[in-house]
């Protein structure tokens, strides 16, 4: 039991990179969660995009290749489990059956076992470097009550 709480205790967080142009996309709709969700196995995914073409709502994104002067060369897909339908679509296409539908729960942590390299989450450090280098907050900027009071006089004014 100790070895399991060690293992997870291990495990690096990943959060959803903000700044990915997935997440200009619309997000799913509705108030449940679909029953499954479907994960690339990406150490057996050739890049070959059909699952692409068959997803109804755009949650499958190319993840380039190691090479960054060639990423076509051994590119993967990644499915964006926040915007998956379960629809199955992508499994019954894929023509190198690397795509399995999972139970919601037992979802997250199949994709943490079978995604190799991923563009849409990113580990929390990795996210503070980005954020650091390029001087951005996520943070909501804080308005002095007096600043707050005079923006709406300034407002009414006009």
């Amino acid at each position: 039991m100790t070895d399991q709480v060690d293992d997870i205790e291990e495990r690096e967080v990943l959060v959803e990179n903000p700044f990915h142009t997935a997440r200009f996309k619309p997000k799913r709709k509705g108030k449940k969660p679909p029953k499954l969700i479907a994960v690339v196995h990406q150490d057996g995914c050739t890049g070959c995009e059909v699952c692409i073409a068959g997803c109804p709502v755009d949650s499958i994104e190319l993840v380039p290749g190691p090479d960054a002067s060639n990423p076509t060369f051994r590119q993967t897909v990644e499915i964006d489990i926040s915007r998956c339908i379960g629809c199955q679509n992508c499994s019954q296409d894929c023509p190198w059956e690397t795509i399995t539908m999972y139970d919601h729960d037992d979802s997250f942590i199949a994709w943490g076992n079978q995604t190799l390299k991923s563009e849409l989450y990113i580990s929390q450090g990795s996210l503070a470097e980005i954020l650091e280098r390029e001087h951005i907050s996520l943070e909501a900027p804080v308005v002095e009550a007096s600043e707050a009071a005079e923006n709406v006089t300034e407002n009414t004014k006009g």
